[in-house]
């Protein structure tokens, strides 16, 4: 019984032990961190792309629409008379309603 626990494991195992945690690595690239980097970059376009007149809806569902961009800072007329500011990077995309 103790001489089967002694012996040493197969040739090819090995190899596959160094190998599969790079698989696992690349499998996550592709299918986590790639597509996360793109959405990033979308979005940081789209927030460069932003212009007064625009329909906008933040991350926090607030739908307004862009009187004014003044760095940083955006001033939405979510009402005829009522104005809120937002900063840039809350924008989550153009409101298509």
């Amino acid at each position: 019984m103790f001489h089967t626990l002694l012996q040493a494991p197969a040739a090819g195992s090995g190899w596959l032990g160094m190998v599969f945690p790079f698989l696992i690595i690349i499998v996550f690239y592709f299918f986590l961190i790639r597509p996360q980097i793109k959405r990033q970059k979308d979005q940081q376009k789209f927030v460069e792309s932003l212009k007064e007149g625009m329909e906008v809806v933040t991350n926090s569902g607030i739908i307004g629409r862009i009187t004014k961009i003044d760095g940083p800072v955006i001033r939405l007329m979510v009402d005829e008379k009522t104005f809120i500011r937002v900063v840039k990077s809350s924008i989550q995309g153009e409101y298509k309603g």
